[in-house]
């Protein structure tokens, strides 16, 4: 029975799970298309659209000139926010605008949409850049009615290169090739990495045969509007690092630990053999030094009994018999002694000599306890950010695996491993922890929102929800897991590696489950 559902996992799985984890498809699930109703007395009067993308699960940015119409007019025009993925369009409501920007921020709700994170940084010249949208060409050329413009639908992505940055009317924007047209507006500019870089506005004209160039509102303005409309977003300043070259890194990091493990092995080995030789020498001398004062011993033990028989003589000739038997009764056991003195002294025997080796430095010390309230740093060298906010992770593990004495990790060969499918979020986590290196690992898969309907579907058959110390349930544990592994794409979208060394004192803070 566990076999059969294990198969029904793997192939269900299987069937949902991509080629490999893609970082601008994961973005693409975060941007709209954007559509304008403008009513007046129950008539349509005027239709438009544009882009745009999700800095919450229920905000989206678009440029203001796309809803400009529903700021002028709110009582008769509607915005329509129409999503990548699912059935249904959704109607939004403008929250905050800046002509001078050309940003507005809308609001919505019926469902959460993954929020795209903002790049810091600023591109390098010549740097490849992807944009998303819903350009009106395209929309052209394919629409077969009006339903179609609220019919979800992927965003339709070029790409092109950075080519540099100017100011267009007092806002700081990105000059880029990738090409885009009308539609597009709001949109989002990316990196390879699914960052954003800016907002999609505009383009040049390209009057006779001249080139035609995009500009972008520049991240940092898109920061301050919504700092100033006091919306939250997420932003990372980590450059970005294809998959392909943080695996070869990993191979390196990989390899650079086991000739660095290979020297300190070698060195230990170096250094303990030296002890040895120093212990041995030292024993030898002790012993020798020993061995001579047991003898020493004895030749005076020896002497004493010796006196002591002959003193008995002397008394027994001289009719003192009763002294003279305890005399020589004396001498008998000094004479004893000296023999079992000189017959007990020491040996030498260099194969008990043993020297123990001292715990060389390392991520992890040996003899350091791994277990218990640990802080996690992140090292940037092993590590694939994307999308995540780069923060300290706080743990307290338990000897059995359990994690903030709520989730219950699962053994894999030596390390504790739970693979977390999150109810509001479209990513798949697989956490590690290996004990001998006291390293935490968090690899994460940005998937679609099929996917993780049916991904959580299979969680709610996981049983063990709690810390649990019984062995069998883990070990139960440890199997389902292993086939939501398998079934997860072959390349991951992030993976963050934290070195972990024991907390001070005091109550833990927040951490991931």
């Amino acid at each position: 029975m566990v076999r059969r559902l294990l198969m029904m996992v793997v192939l269900a799985l299987a069937g949902i799970a991509p080629a490999r984890a893609d970082d601008i498809s994961a973005s693409g699930r975060g941007v709209v298309r954007i559509v304008t109703i403008a009513v007046v007395d129950d008539e349509v009067v005027g239709f438009g659209h544009g882009s745009g993308f999700a800095v919450a699960p229920n905000r989206i940015v678009t440029n203001a000139h796309v809803v400009e119409l529903a700021d002028r007019y709110p009582g008769n025009v509607v915005i329509g926010i129409v999503p990548s993925e699912g059935d249904k369009s959704f109607q939004g409501k403008l929250v905050a605008i800046d002509q001078q920007r050309d940003l507005a921020l809308i609001e919505f709700s019926g469902v959460r949409l993954a929020p795209l994170t903002l790049f810091t940084g600023l591109p390098s010249d010549g740097e490849s850049l992807i944009a998303l949208g819903y350009p009106g060409n395209v929309d052209l050329a394919t629409a077969r009615s009006a339903a179609d413009f609220i019919r979800p639908q992927s965003p339709v992505r070029s790409q092109g290169g950075f080519a540099g940055d100017r100011t267009l009317q007092g806002t700081n924007v990105l000059l880029h090739t990738a090409s885009i047209a009308r539609g597009n507006s709001g949109g989002p500019l990316l990196d390879r990495c699914g960052r954003v870089l800016g907002v999609n506005s505009a383009i040049t004209r390209g009057d006779e045969g001249d080139s035609t160039f995009a500009f972008a509102i520049a991240g940092s303005e898109l920061a301050a509007f919504l700092q100033g409309a006091k919306q939250p977003f997420a932003s990372v300043g980590v450059p970005c690092t294809s998959v392909e070259e943080q695996m070869a890194q990993e191979r390196n990091a990989d390899e650079k630990a086991r000739l660095d493990a290979d020297a300190r092995a070698r060195t230990d080995a170096a250094k303990n053999a030296t002890e040895r030789e120093d212990a041995i020498a030292q024993a030898r001398s002790r012993n020798v030094v020993a061995r001579e004062n047991y003898m020493a011993g004895a030749a005076v033990l020896l002497v004493l009994g010796a006196l002591a028989l002959g003193g008995a003589g002397m008394l027994f000739s001289r009719d003192r018999r009763r002294e003279a038997i305890w005399l020589a009764a004396g001498g008998g056991v000094l004479m004893l002694g000296a023999v079992a003195l000189f017959l007990s002294r020491p040996d030498f025997d260099e194969s008990k000599i043993l020297s123990v080796p001292k715990a060389s430095a390392g991520p992890a010390v040996p003899g350091q306890s791994a277990t218990g309230r640990m802080v996690c740093t992140l090292v940037p060298e092993r590590s694939r950010v994307t999308v995540t906010a780069i923060d300290k992770v706080d743990l307290d593990i338990g000897a059995d695996g359990c994690i903030n004495g709520r989730t219950q990790y699962a053994e894999s060969g030596a390390r504790w491993q739970r693979i977390l499918v999150p109810e509001q979020e479209q990513s798949v986590s697989v956490l590690d922890y290996d004990p001998a290196s006291r390293t935490y690992t968090n690899t994460r898969y940005l998937l679609s929102s099929a996917q993780m309907t049916k991904a959580r579907a299979l969680r709610s058959g996981v049983p063990l929800k709690t810390c649990s110390a019984d062995q069998a349930a883990r070990a139960s544990l440890a199997t389902q897991q292993q086939a939501l592994r398998a079934a997860l794409p072959p390349v991951y979208n992030e993976k963050l590696v934290y070195s972990c060394s024991p907390a001070a004192s005091g109550p833990p803070a927040a951490a991931p489950q």
